[in-house]
């Protein structure tokens, strides 16, 4: 044996002795389409068990928004029943493209190595039913018909059959599920099927087996502990005899292995091992945020809604001024959160994304003592004092609150534009763009919106076509040369789209090599993005262009309708929340605005973060005016006093407190007498 074997050897012998089985993660993070289809099969041939792919995008808004809900509804499932796996859609474009994945969060459900279900959207209702329909499909179809029991079947109610037309039968079941089925056997759907039709022929149904057994449907660990623990002892020696069965033990022959047998098995325990820790990190990562607000018995001194630049700044400066805000609003980070190309703008930050910067915005906030509501506001009382904050699940009372929920994507109003959301047409490159893989897609617009999109899609997509309507992009000198010197965008000046063309596709397609047609729905039918339709400014002349995405960027719209008849709006800005003079301080005492939602001018990230500074400084000031400190703080001292002062009373009146009193007056001999009495 060369020393490399040897070295490999050793250290593969060291992983058996003291490395515990690594269980199956509970999501798996897939980072290639080999690895997915190695884990497909693996499941329709060894554990029936479904697979329920989430395909999302680091920088997707709702995506993160579910994917606390996918780890808890994978959890709630237990691993028994279901195979979570997670494929970021930039990462695996090959998966993306191969199950048509257009708009993200995208899941899909898999069953015996076919696609079942598919899901678009953050509906938690929608994918815990999704979810509960594929499992309980699971175990319906984990049946087996072997030949054995068909052909005492046939010879209990039609001996005359022949052992040869008995085969023909199972053959036109087994034929049913060609994919991963090497045993040519008759399961599932087909097995289902079968017994029900030989039921209704001879009024007897041919009895059925389990496919897979519990055990087999187990993770590994915990297989390993029904079958009563480690395979060695604890000295490390196998307690099986040299010539016992081979079967009896599932250690691997390590010093029979080639190099490179021993290199995989090196690969493939280091790549569980940084599954479970991913699994680990993950489940802390979303537990830090997600409903870390806890309702107390006083009202908050300061509540924020909006989780972008504004409001996280907000969060920083109330929390260092010890007013512990509690910021309401959902992991999605506004629109720095879906800029993909690198954050430029922002004094001091060089090579990082939106979404880097807000994470860490957010993880400065919640070390100074800021609290999270992962929520949505609906409304805000202010008919009273002190206010409330209506989420979807609950209400906060609060003294003070500062507005920064920032914008969101205008959008055109034309014929397609709606009714193919999802299908191709959207407004976040970062989200969706990884779908189009090598395909050639539109952008409209002219701002610094629309350059970034063209430039986050150019790095995937096969072509990018700029439509603007003028003549001159309104965007920043920087961005709009990148975007006219890019060799993959084209651009069309002075033209407007007046239509996007599609075609309807049945949403459930069978795969290739099915010849199951159960899983096609033909009354669902969706209509995806096949082109656009442009007229020049200038000659009035139409045209029509082929495309497979449109991304629309044609500015934003305060998210400010929850402030209708709570405070003033601007009327020079349709949408825009009037503040006083120079300050974030709003027509109703109390409520503040930052950011986007009353800034019509600048509209940048670090104008944002500064004005969610003045507004936390602002609301701290008006607590302080009003006299409204911590009322928990200052009731405990009360208490403290009023307790501190009857100890005096009680010293004047009794000449100070002594213990021995509490003994009967007894000044020796305490001890023993109380070892008497008891």
């Amino acid at each position: 044996m060369s020393s490399c074997l040897r070295i490999l050897y050793a250290l593969l012998l060291l992983s058996t002795s003291f490395t515990p089985t690594i269980a199956r993660p509970l999501v798996r993070q897939i980072r290639s389409a080999h690895e997915f289809d190695r884990l497909i099969e693996k499941h329709a041939k060894e554990t029936g068990l479904p697979v329920i792919a989430d395909f999302y995008s680091d920088g997707c808004g709702p995506c993160r928004q579910i994917a606390p809900v996918f780890q808890k509804l994978a959890k709630e499932t237990g691993q028994e029943n279901a195979v979570f796996v997670k494929i970021n859609t930039q990462g695996v474009p090959e998966l993306s493209s191969r199950y048509g994945i257009r708009s993200i969060p995208t899941f899909i459900f898999f069953q015996d190595g076919k696609k079942f279900d598919t899901m678009n959207g953050a509906s938690e209702q929608g994918l815990q039913q999704k979810i509960s329909q594929v499992v309980n499909k699971s175990k319906r179809d984990n049946v087996l018909l072997t030949m054995e029991t068909l052909e005492a079947f046939y010879n209990d109610v039609d001996p005359s059959k022949s052992k040869e037309e008995v085969d023909k039968v199972l053959k036109k079941c087994s034929d049913m599920n060609l994919k991963h089925n090497p045993l040519k056997q008759c399961f599932g759907a087909a097995a289902l099927n079968l017994s029900k039709g030989l039921k209704k022929k001879y009024s007897k149904r041919v009895e059925t087996t389990l496919r897979f057994t519990a055990e087999d449907r187990q993770p590994t660990e915990a297989k390993k502990k029904e079958s009563g623990g480690e395979s060695a002892s604890a000295s490390g020696r196998s307690k099986s005899p040299r010539g016992s069965d081979p079967n009896a033990s599932k250690s691997p022959n390590l010093h029979l292995a080639t190099k490179e047998e021993l290199m995989e098995e090196i690969e493939k325990r280091l790549e569980a091992e940084e599954e479970a820790r991913e699994d680990e990190l993950e489940e802390e990562d979303f537990a830090e945020f997600e409903h870390s607000y806890i309702p107390g018995d006083y009202p908050e001194r300061v509540t924020i809604i909006g989780g972008g630049p504004a409001g996280m700044s907000a969060a920083i400066y109330a929390a260092r001024a010890g007013l512990k805000p509690v910021v309401v609003a959902p992991p999605m980070g506004g629109q720095l959160q879906g800029k993909g190309v690198d954050v430029e703008n922002y004094p001091g930050l060089a090579n990082v994304t939106g979404p880097e910067v807000v994470a860490a915005m957010r993880e400065q906030a919640a070390s100074f003592g800021a609290v999270f509501e992962c929520e949505e506001v609906i409304k805000i009382d202010s008919t009273q004092r002190p206010f409330k904050v209506y989420t979807n699940s609950s209400v906060i009372e609060t003294h003070a609150i500062i507005v920064a929920t920032g914008a969101e994507s205008n959008w055109m109003n034309i014929p397609g534009e709606y009714e193919m959301r999802g299908g191709g047409v959207s407004s976040c490159a970062i989200c969706d763009g990884a779908a189009f893989y090598q395909k050639d897609v539109v952008v409209i617009g002219g701002g610094d919106s629309a350059m970034e999109e063209a430039l986050v899609l150019a790095r995937t997509s096969k072509s990018v076509t700029v439509i603007h309507r003028r003549d001159k992009f309104r965007a920043s000198n920087v961005l709009a040369l990148r975007v006219m010197e890019h060799p993959h965008i084209k651009i069309k000046w002075n033209t407007v789209v007046k239509k996007i063309i599609g075609e309807k596709v049945v949403a459930e397609q069978a795969e290739e090599g099915d010849e199951d047609d159960a899983s096609l729905d033909l009354d669902q039918e969706k209509k995806f993005v096949t082109g656009v339709v442009l007229t020049n400014s200038e000659t009035g002349e139409e045209s029509t262009l082929a495309t497979s995405a449109v991304f629309v960027a044609i500015g934003h719209t305060p998210t400010t309708s929850f402030m209708v008849d709570v405070v003033e709006f601007d009327q020079e800005h349709t949408g825009y929340i009037k503040t006083v003079e120079t300050s974030t301080k709003t027509s109703l005492a109390g409520i503040f605005a930052a950011g986007d939602v009353s800034d019509a001018i600048y509209r940048q990230a670090v104008t944002s973060a500064g004005s969610g500074a003045a507004a936390a400084l602002d609301a701290e000031r008006w607590l302080s005016e009003e006299g409204l400190g911590n009322e928990q703080a200052e009731f405990e001292a009360e208490l403290l006093a009023e307790l501190m002062a009857d100890g005096s009373m009680d010293e004047k009146a009794g000449g100070g407190y002594n213990a021995y009193d509490d003994a009967g007056g007894r000044m020796t001999g305490v001890k023993e007498s109380t070892r008497v009495e008891f």
